[in-house]
């Protein structure tokens, strides 16, 4: 295979696979039917905040319960806490095991709040300000 043939492979098989927080958010925004986020992080985790709609399924519960929390039509996209875990990672690979169309949310819950979308707590929905370093505080969309 041709160096350029496998930059087109990998980077094709990573959209295929991989999505970001600002997609996940405009495909939310949007009711793009069908999908599903998954929180797989920890109850203290989900407690302290979570993406908004999204569903508390940790890692080492999905072979268990998935099949009776998502329907087996769903683009399942996984997160965790951010770049720096890779419980996203565990968690598509459960949900592929089991045969889900499955892509993991690359910046995690982290990137979530950075970049301004909706974190819900026991408390309510919020939204913490724009970061700077990861998306325009504008609000607009970064248009890459």
């Amino acid at each position: 295979m041709s160096d350029n043939a496998a930059a087109l492979a990998h980077f094709a098989a990573r959209l295929a696979f991989e999505t970001d927080v600002s997609d996940v958010a405009a495909d939310l925004a949007a009711g793009v039917p069908g999908v599903v986020v998954v929180d797989s992080r920890s109850r203290e985790s989900w407690d302290q905040g979570h993406i908004e709609g999204a569903v508390h399924l940790p890692t080492a519960e999905i072979a268990t319960r998935a099949p009776g929390l998502v329907p087996g039509e769903a683009m399942v996209v996984t997160y965790c806490w951010g770049p720096g875990c890779n419980g996203a990672t565990r968690a598509a690979l459960e949900f592929a095991k089991l045969g889900y169309r499955v892509k993991e949310m690359i910046g995690g819950f982290e990137y979530w709040a950075r970049e301004g979308f909706p974190v819900e707590t026991a408390s309510g929905v919020t939204r913490r300000p724009v970061d700077a370093l990861t998306a325009p505080v504008s609000g607009a969309a970064c248009a890459c």
